[in-house]
């Protein structure tokens, strides 16, 4: 089964603010925030399960080139992806949705293509982050509502009435902090990311 992949992106500067105490300077913030995204979309373009990815914005600037989009009219993040996967399951009837976090800087391809191949064994399922508490991928298949329920303990609403899967380690390590960032850094991070860090100063120590 193929997917479409749905990511939600918040036209910055404030995306991701609780970066920029980390990075100290607005300039790299945006750098750094625009790096980490262009690293997870090109990690879930790699997956071969995903026939597209759709990036859902509250804004239309800085999205990539060449990159499906759809700007959403409902409020808030949960809205944004319920409105975002009604449109994928209308236009694209035959594949599975999947709404996926965009701060995942060291997600790989073939990460995404696991978890997707596991989720299609349910009608719900979704992927807990490195916490344990949120989430990062919430995956259903085609003819089920999407039903997002993203944001602070997301992972014990999601638990209700979804499979939880297991996953890699960089499906699993979303970044809202320097720490996180830290956390991610022990793992191979993707291309953009390493260089936007490089540019950057802010030192990201491996164990």
């Amino acid at each position: 089964m193929q997917w479409t992949v749905v990511i939600p992106t918040k036209a910055l500067p404030a995306a991701k603010s609780r970066l920029l105490p980390g990075v100290g300077d607005p300039a790299a913030h945006r750098a750094l925030v625009l790096a980490i995204r262009a690293d997870t979309l090109a990690a879930a373009r790699r997956a071969a399960r995903v026939a597209r990815v759709l990036l859902v914005v509250d804004r239309p600037d800085e999205t990539p080139p060449g990159t499906l989009v759809l700007v959403q009219s409902r409020p808030g993040l949960n809205a944004a992806l319920a409105e975002a996967a009604e449109h994928a399951g209308t236009t694209w009837p035959e594949d599975g949705v999947a709404a996926l976090v965009g701060d995942l800087p060291a997600l790989q391809g073939e990460e995404l293509d696991e978890a997707l191949g596991r989720a299609a064994g349910h009608p719900r399922a979704f992927v807990p982050d490195s916490s344990g508490t949120g989430t990062t991928l919430l995956a259903v298949r085609p003819g089920n509502p999407l039903g997002p329920s993203f944001g602070s303990g997301s992972a014990a609403r999601h638990r209700l009435d979804a499979v939880e899967l297991p996953a890699g380690a960089g499906l699993r390590h979303d970044v809202d902090t320097a720490e996180d960032l830290i956390s991610a850094g022990r793992l191979t991070l993707g291309p953009a990311t390493s260089t936007a860090l490089a540019a950057s100063g802010v030192t990201v120590r491996s164990p």
